[in-house]
């Protein structure tokens, strides 16, 4: 991936003239069925991007409770782009299509009119879980039939699409829009796309540049991004196999349901520990195993291209060994 970005072909991406990136963004976009994708730094910047292509200063976004765009993106959809959000229940990656209908809110003075539903895919919070493609569809007729849009937070759907062998395009023509990312779980240093028609990638282009999301030679990093796509997707299954491995080694303790874990996240609940996440990542960290606390009580453990079967042996070792004291 070094060498990639060393040789790069580049140019002078604010005027569309990097080769690698153009490159880039048309196979993404034809990954998915769509017409066009634009480059962006970060997966946050590429969600708050598109959710402004939906919805105006005022208007009102459907999310789950514990949605990223919502928990961990400070505030942006308010702050930047006027966003008013509004959040159903989290239970994983569930969803009751019935309630989120009830939710929707048509224009018309006084009500905050509802213009666009996002979801997560695979589901951060919900522990890697994924939306079934049949609720999906469920989503898509109610957008249809509501007129507002419908946009996929997908910076981890690479490991829906191994997990459950649901074709990239099948996802794709189900969103109006959708974020993809290029680091989570596939090694890229930085990146993230958003997909779309070609009408709304051209506005997209000039919410980027107002954002400050604007780059010049930025091939060097579109060229790790398109090593990621052609070396890195299938290998996450390897991934998937050592969380799983990694949660029933751990489910003694009481702490994860192994038949929870369908790709690399595992969700460690403490809430019948005497320890809090925050103690137990720094434990751990004590000990050269490097987990997030999410949550006061809801740690995080996730497996990559960098952990290989001794590095998901040290972590129960070393998990276990805490959890049991």
């Amino acid at each position: 991936m070094r060498e990639v970005m060393a040789y790069a072909e580049v140019g002078d991406d604010v005027f569309g003239d990097d080769p690698t990136v153009n490159s880039l963004e048309a196979y993404v976009a034809s990954l998915f069925g769509h017409e066009a994708a634009l480059f962006a730094p970060s997966g946050s910047m590429a969600n708050q991007i598109a959710l402004q292509l939906h919805v105006p200063p005022g208007g009102e976004l459907l999310a789950g409770a514990d949605a990223h765009v919502v928990t961990y993106e400070v505030g942006a959809a308010a702050a930047i782009g006027g966003i008013s959000t509004r959040t159903w229940p989290s239970v994983g990656a569930d969803l009751d299509v019935d309630q989120i209908a009830d939710m929707i809110r048509p224009v018309g003075y006084p009500s905050v009119p509802t213009r666009a539903i996002a979801v997560e895919q695979t589901h951060n919070l919900g522990g890697g879980t994924t939306v079934p493609l049949a609720t999906l569809r469920a989503l898509r007729d109610l957008s249809d039939k509501s007129g507002v849009g419908l946009h996929c937070d997908g910076a981890r759907i690479w490991h829906a699409h191994v997990a459950d062998g649901i074709a990239l395009s099948d996802y794709g023509v189900l969103f109006d829009t959708l974020s993809v990312c290029l680091s989570k779980g596939l090694g890229a240093p930085v990146g993230s796309l958003i997909v779309g028609s070609r009408e709304r990638i051209a506005q997209a282009r000039v919410i980027r540049k107002r954002m400050g999301g604007g780059m010049r030679q930025v091939g060097i990093l579109a060229a790790a991004g398109r090593y990621a796509l052609d070396n890195h997707i299938e290998r996450l299954t390897d991934d998937h196999a050592r969380a799983k491995r990694l949660a029933e080694a751990l489910a003694p303790l009481g702490v994860v349901d192994p038949s929870r874990v369908r790709t690399n996240l595992v969700l460690l609940d403490l809430s019948k520990s005497s320890l809090d996440a925050p103690t137990l990542a720094a434990r751990a960290a004590e000990r050269d195993v490097l987990i997030a606390p999410m949550l006061p009580k809801i740690a995080r453990v996730i497996t990559h291209l960098d952990v290989d079967d001794a590095g998901v042996d040290r972590a129960i070792e070393v998990l276990s060994d805490i959890l049991s004291h």
